[in-house]
């Protein structure tokens, strides 16, 4: 008796279901949020003209390679934000920061109001720092964070291009704030902030801004943190204010080059699919750990722990070579 071979569908059909299914994630995304297409078509206004009047790679085009990419990216991010505040609170919780925020909550609510934002900017902006940093540090993180970092071209689009799960080390700080005592409205303000800053950062402006370079983050310091070169990897972690870098040994801005290379040796598949299950590559799959419940916890804790130890070791890294600092 002859076995029946399995019936496969046309790869064409295959990827018409994958291009109906990314229509409706957009659709889901934009009902969400319906600023999703007004922040997208203000930044190409306001950005663009900027980048092609003063281009810091000359010839980059505006449909430069996996534009489209980055601009599918922008229009999913509302549906890709709440996958990632489910697992942020998630973190959050367990993470206990909201422990030493309430050791710290009578002292804030003696601060009058300017010193509270103040502080809150301060501890926000640190915390920050460190969360970006084990992302890069931490093999683990690092999984979520690269999707970010493939990008080869920088420019006004390619701050969206970011895992959902990528930046969830940033929930603890965020609720340790809140414990603490800082209104909500200034930490999200604190957030929305930092995400403006952070498509300026990425925009494909020649702009070097000397004298800020260690007072507030550029374009040209954000680009240094991009470039796919040695000397500049696990550098330049600041979102606001590049006096972190220079306290804990990460701050590096050359004097006598540019970062010329983007992009991360990783393999990171060029598609919105590939690259939102490139993180898992290598992990059991969900029957599977379905099937075997307790494997999974143990498996679970086992890799908590290791990626505890990952942001020890990141955590207590030696300063980089004071060289870095001064060329």
């Amino acid at each position: 008796m002859l076995a029946l071979e399995p019936v496969t569908p046309p790869r064409r059909l295959v990827r018409w279901g994958f291009r109906l299914a990314a229509l409706a994630a957009i659709g889901i995304a934009v009902a969400l949020d319906q600023s999703t297409i007004f922040v997208v078509a203000l930044l190409f206004v306001l950005v663009v003209p900027f980048e092609k009047m003063f281009p810091r790679h000359r010839g980059q085009r505006i449909r430069r390679p996996l534009a489209a990419l980055d601009v599918r990216y922008a229009l999913v991010n509302p549906l890709l934000n709440v996958v990632g505040i489910t697992f942020a609170v998630a973190v959050a919780l367990v993470s206990l920061a909201w422990l030493p925020g309430l050791a710290l909550r009578p002292l804030v609510s003696m601060l009058p109001g300017w010193a509270t934002i103040t502080l809150a900017i301060v501890l926000f902006d640190m915390l920050t720092y460190w969360g970006h940093r084990w992302m890069h540090e931490v093999p683990q993180l690092w999984r979520f964070h690269a999707i970010h970092h493939s990008t080869e071209h920088l420019d006004w689009i390619s701050g969206f291009r970011l895992h959902p799960l990528d930046g969830i080390v940033i929930a603890p700080p965020a609720v340790f704030l809140l414990v603490a005592g800082i209104e909500p409205e200034v930490v999200g303000a604190l957030a929305v902030l930092q995400v403006a800053v952070g498509l300026f950062l990425h925009a494909n402006v020649r702009w070097r801004l000397r004298p800020l370079h260690r007072l507030v983050a550029t374009p040209e310091f954000h680009h240094w943190h991009h470039a796919n070169e040695p000397d500049a990897h696990c550098t330049n972690y600041s979102g606001l204010f590049p006096i972190w870098d220079q306290v804990f040994g990460t701050y590096s801005m050359p004097r006598t080059k540019r970062p010329v290379r983007y992009g991360v040796d990783d393999p990171v598949p060029p598609t919105m699919r590939g690259q939102l299950m490139f993180p898992f590559r290598g992990m059991p799959k969900v029957r599977t750990m379905l099937r075997h419940p307790w494997r999974t916890f143990r498996t679970g804790v086992r890799g908590v722990r290791t990626i505890a130890e990952g942001v020890w070791r990141s955590t207590r890294r030696p300063r980089l070579a004071a060289r870095t600092a001064r060329r």
